[in-house]
């Protein structure tokens, strides 16, 4: 009884915050508009967010690692394995400014959904090979403009223990605008949010680690694939 309690209040708790957060956003939207064109503050706001959910539940246990890998002056194709809906909530804590590629039902979603639509986040409609070709598109315009991009290349959450197999596109994109591949590997997020119960589970150990950046300078664009397993493997080897 008492953890279903506990539940309700913490859902309660992370809805009032998501629709702070989406104030706060708008707001930032609509005063910065003409200042902030990459929309890096609001993005910021998503910081604070991230940290007070994840401080404030007590069935959850997170670790962040490989901090020292990132290079915030840099701009990197990012690429992280995906669990559930909770690595929305931990990715910002690597205090990167990025644009995530999210699917297109996601930017329904009240508030959240609204923040990611103000913050110019980049919308994939599955199964539409024309989206996937703008989705593309609008992934090497923002890393051209010096804003790095956030792949999730399996393309959908793994309903088992095991990685899906990766995607092409996002490796193809990291040669053609040579730009270097973020690894990034999380971890115990599948069971940081319940899927088909809104129970939270007990304790939950979830982690983030970055790893060592790939650089893509030596790859030619016939290489994709040897990059993309390169990158699967380390992702993977983390995971272990």
């Amino acid at each position: 009884m008492l953890k279903i309690f506990l539940s309700i209040a913490i859902w309660i708790y992370n809805i009032i915050l998501t629709m702070a957060l989406a104030f706060v956003v708008f707001f930032l939207w609509a005063v910065l508009y003409t200042i902030d064109k990459k929309r890096k503050i609001a993005h910021m706001q998503c910081f604070w967010w991230s940290d007070a959910i994840i401080r404030l539940n007590p069935f959850w246990k997170f670790e962040i690692k490989g901090l020292e890998n990132i290079d915030y002056g840099r701009v990197y194709v990012a690429i992280a394995n995906h669990e559930s809906m909770a690595d929305i909530v931990v990715l910002y804590k690597t205090r990167m400014q990025f644009k995530w590629v999210a699917k297109e039902s996601l930017f329904k979603v009240p508030f959240i959904g609204w923040c990611l639509s103000l913050t110019q986040h980049i919308k994939l409609a599955r199964g539409e090979y024309s989206s996937i070709k703008k989705v593309y598109r609008e992934a090497a315009e923002w890393l051209r403009k010096d804003m790095s991009v956030l792949f999730f290349p399996e393309g959908t959450r793994s309903e088992t223990e095991e990685m899906n197999v990766f995607q092409n596109g996002a490796f193809k994109l990291a040669i053609k605008e040579k730009r270097p591949i973020l690894p990034i590997c999380i971890k115990g997020t599948r069971d940081a949010i319940p899927k088909g119960s809104w129970i939270f589970k007990s304790k939950v150990l979830a982690s983030v680690t970055v790893l060592p950046p790939v650089e893509t300078s030596s790859f030619g664009p016939g290489d994709f694939s040897e990059l993309r397993d390169k990158v699967f493997n380390s992702i993977n080897s983390e995971r272990k």
